[in-house]
């Protein structure tokens, strides 16, 4: 018993781990936290800006148009998973000027679309397809912005994005690989539709962009880019509320509503080493391809 009252009083007199960091160190500590909280929150919007600059920077796409790939994916595509299983399309839709319409033709003899719509965060607004909410028999799927109070017309599939951004992520099903099984997926695939809800009555023709060869590559660099990538979100982004607790973290990071990314000198060689430590280990909640 006695033993034991002297090792614990000799415990209590130690100084406690804290204390072994000067102030400094104690701040590159709180620092990296956030870093890496930052990471682990920013993929999705991360991965999803990585997906549109590429699109707006290697092929002659725009918002509001059509990305497709004339051919089964190999190499040249470098998205987190995709299958060459399928003829893809993306439109990536920005609805700051207005509801924007996906029209998605009905399955039939000649093909069918397994697609996705999403937010920026990658969150679901719906299905598309046989296994969405069309039900195969084609639908017009109207995207409108955030806290969107106008009136929607008959004969829509409404989806309320808490985001302005977003896209869909639509796959024209293939029979085979063969030549021709190809050209009758590709064929079905530009009968979809994309357009403002403003040009409903008359709709312009869609716009498609054929990236096939084209080194699409959005994979994610676990590096000071990341947070040049976050920051163009948080730039063009209506905060929602569950992330309103990373205001301030982010603010420490050089991450600020309305200013320019710039962090301090300290900060930024933190930035280069340490997002890697904040995915050791991660491979989950990414939108599958």
């Amino acid at each position: 018993m006695k033993k034991s009252v002297l090792m614990m009083a000799a415990l209590a007199l130690m100084p406690s781990a804290g204390w072994a960091f000067t102030p400094q160190e104690l701040s590159e500590r709180t620092i990296e936290r956030r870093a890496v909280e930052a990471v682990i929150w920013g993929i999705p919007a991360v991965n999803y800006d990585l997906m549109l600059q590429e699109a707006l920077t290697k092929t002659k796409a725009k918002v509001n148009e059509i990305v497709y790939w004339s051919k089964p994916l190999d190499w040249h595509n470098q998205t987190l998973t995709p299958n060459p299983d399928a003829i893809y399309v993306m439109a990536f839709t920005d609805t700051r000027k207005g509801p924007v319409v996906i029209e998605v033709p009905p399955a039939d003899d000649s093909g069918s679309i397994n697609g996705n719509i999403v937010n920026v965060w990658q969150m679901a607004l719906e299905d598309a397809g046989p296994s969405g909410a069309d039900q195969g028999k084609g639908g017009k799927y109207l995207v409108l912005p955030p806290d969107y109070s106008g009136t929607i017309p008959d004969g829509y599939i409404p989806l309320q994005s808490d985001t302005f951004g977003g896209y869909a992520l639509l796959r024209s099903n293939l029979a085979s690989h063969s030549d021709a099984d190809v050209a009758k997926s590709v064929r079905y695939a530009k009968r979809l539709k994309i357009y403002p809800l403003s040009e409903a009555e008359k709709p312009p023709e869609t716009v498609f962009t054929d990236a096939e060869g084209v080194i699409f590559d959005s994979t994610i660099r676990y590096d000071a880019s990341f947070y040049a990538s976050l920051d163009r979100i948080i730039q063009s982004e209506p905060w929602l509320t569950r992330d309103r607790v990373m205001i301030g973290q982010l603010k420490s990071l050089g991450i600020e509503k309305g200013k320019p990314f710039s962090p301090a000198p300290a900060v930024t060689r933190l930035l280069v080493r340490v997002p890697r430590k904040a995915t050791h280990g991660w491979r989950k909640n990414t939108t599958p391809a």
